[in-house]
C-alpha cells in the first residue's frame, strides 16, 4: 500500500511539468502580441502629422495598453512558473525579482495591472464619450470600480495573511 502511495504522490507532482505547455503557448501569444504591437507602433508613426491631439493621445494609450498586457502575461509565465513548476538557475536569469513573487504578491500585481490596464480603457472611453451611450458609460465606470475595489479588498488580505504568518 505505502509503494501505491509513494507513486501517485510522484505522479501528482510530476504533473506539475504540464503547466509548462500553458507557459509556452504564452510565450508564443506574447510574440504574436508584440507583432501587432509593432503594427499599431508604425500605424501611429505613419499619421503622427496626421492626427489632432485627442487622436494621438488614444494612440498612445493604445500602446501603453498593449505594452501593460505583455507585461502582465509576462509576469505570470514567469511568476508561474517558478511558483509551480521549477526554480530558475539564478546564476542563468539575471532578473532581479525572481524568487520575490509568490502567489500572493503575484495576485496583487496581477490585481494592479487588471486596475491600470481598465484605467487606461476608460480613459480612451472618456475621451470618445460621445460614441457611448449614458448608460454605457456608467456601467463601465461601474466596471472599473468593481475591479479597483477587488484590487484593494485584495491587498488588504495579503496584508492580513502577511501579519498572520509573523504571529504564527
Amino acid at each position: 500500500m505505502k509503494s501505491l502511495e509513494i507513486l501517485v504522490e510522484r505522479i501528482i507532482l510530476s504533473s506539475r511539468w504540464i503547466l509548462v505547455a500553458f507557459y509556452l503557448g504564452l510565450v508564443a501569444a506574447l510574440a504574436v502580441y508584440a507583432v501587432s504591437f509593432a503594427y499599431k507602433l508604425i500605424k501611429v508613426a505613419k499619421n503622427a502629422f496626421v492626427f489632432d491631439d485627442a487622436d494621438m493621445i488614444l494612440a498612445m494609450l493604445g500602446l501603453i495598453d498593449a505594452a501593460l498586457v505583455a507585461s502582465l502575461i509576462l509576469m505570470v509565465m514567469i511568476s508561474g512558473y517558478e511558483n509551480f513548476v521549477s526554480r530558475f538557475d539564478e546564476a542563468e536569469a539575471d532578473v532581479s525579482f525572481l524568487g520575490k513573487l509568490d502567489s500572493g504578491s503575484l495576485k496583487i500585481k496581477v490585481a494592479s495591472s487588471i486596475v491600470a490596464i481598465s484605467s487606461i480603457h476608460l480613459l480612451q472611453v472618456f475621451l470618445n464619450a460621445q460614441q457611448y451611450t449614458d448608460m454605457q458609460l456608467m456601467w463601465l465606470t461601474f466596471m472599473h470600480l468593481a475591479f479597483v475595489i477587488s484590487a484593494v479588498l485584495l491587498g488588504y488580505l495579503e496584508r492580513i495573511m502577511a501579519q498572520l504568518k509573523i504571529k504564527a
